[in-house]
C-alpha cells in the first residue's frame, strides 16, 4: 500500500483534532475565569455585610465539586456552571453562522460550552429530587476565544456578537453578574392549582420538605420574557 494514499487523511484528522483541543483548552480557561471570579466576588460580599449592616446571614458561597463544575449559593438560589467536555458545532440554521464572523472562515463556529442553570437551593437541602431547575444561559467560546451566550434577557441580548466578545476576566465578570442579576429577579410562582390537587398517600407519608410535588420557578407557567434570545 502506498504510505503516501492516507497522507490527506491524517492531515484531517491532526487539523481537526488539535482544533478542537485547543477550544477545549480556551473552554476549561474560561471555566477558571469564572472561579477567579466567584472568589473575588466571595471575599467582596465578606466586606459588604459589615458595611450593610444585615440582621440576617444571607449565604453567598461557591463550592468546586469538579475541574469541569462550580455551584454557587446565594439566598434561597443555586447557580451551577457546568462545562462539556466535548466540543460542538452550530447547526446551518442558527443565527451565528450567517455573520461575516464565521463565513469569513467556518472553523470558527466550533465551540466549547459551558451550561448555566439555575435551582432552588432547598431542592438540594431537603433532596427534593422531583424539583425542575432551568438553563438561564450556555456559553460557547471558540479557537480564538471569542465567545457567544445563548440566554435569557440580561445574558442573552447583551452577550450576543461573537465576532466582538472576547473572553477574558472582565467579561466572565460580567457574564456572572448578569447570571446572578438575573437569578434574584426570577421568582418563584405558585404552581396552577390543578397540577397539585391531587397527591398520593405516599407523597404524604414522607416529610412536607421532601413531598414529591414538583417544584420551580415557573411551573405550568410560560412568560415572553423568559424564551431565550
Amino acid at each position: 500500500m502506498d504510505q503516501t494514499s492516507h497522507h490527506d487523511l491524517f492531515k484531517t484528522l491532526i487539523e481537526k483534532s488539535s482544533l478542537k483541543l485547543d477550544i477545549y483548552d480556551n473552554t476549561l480557561q474560561t471555566l477558571r475565569l469564572f472561579k477567579q471570579v466567584l472568589e473575588k466576588l466571595d471575599e467582596e460580599y465578606k466586606l459588604a455585610l459589615k458595611d450593610l449592616n444585615s440582621s440576617r446571614n444571607i449565604r453567598f458561597e461557591n463550592n468546586y465539586r469538579s475541574d469541569f463544575e462550580i455551584e454557587m449559593k446565594f439566598g434561597g438560589d443555586v447557580l451551577l456552571f457546568l462545562m462539556h467536555t466535548n466540543i460542538f458545532d452550530f447547526s446551518r440554521d442558527h443565527e451565528v453562522m450567517r455573520t461575516s464572523y464565521i463565513r469569513e472562515d467556518k472553523t470558527r463556529s466550533y465551540s466549547g460550552v459551558i451550561h448555566i442553570y439555575n435551582f432552588l437551593a432547598d431542592s438540594f437541602r431537603y433532596n427534593r429530587v422531583n424539583d425542575m431547575g432551568y438553563l438561564i444561559g450556555r456559553v460557547f467560546i471558540n479557537k480564538d476565544n471569542h465567545y457567544f451566550i445563548e440566554g435569557k434577557r440580561e445574558l442573552g441580548f447583551i452577550y450576543n456578537d461573537f465576532g466582538k466578545n472576547i473572553m477574558n476576566e472582565e467579561s466572565a465578570g460580567k457574564i456572572i453578574e448578569a447570571a446572578i442579576r438575573y437569578t434574584i429577579n426570577f421568582d418563584l410562582l405558585t404552581p396552577p392549582y390543578e397540577a397539585v390537587k391531587i397527591v398520593s398517600v405516599s407523597d404524604m407519608l414522607d416529610t412536607l420538605d421532601q413531598i414529591s410535588v414538583k417544584t420551580g420557578k415557573r411551573m405550568g407557567f410560560q412568560f415572553k420574557q423568559d424564551t431565550f434570545s
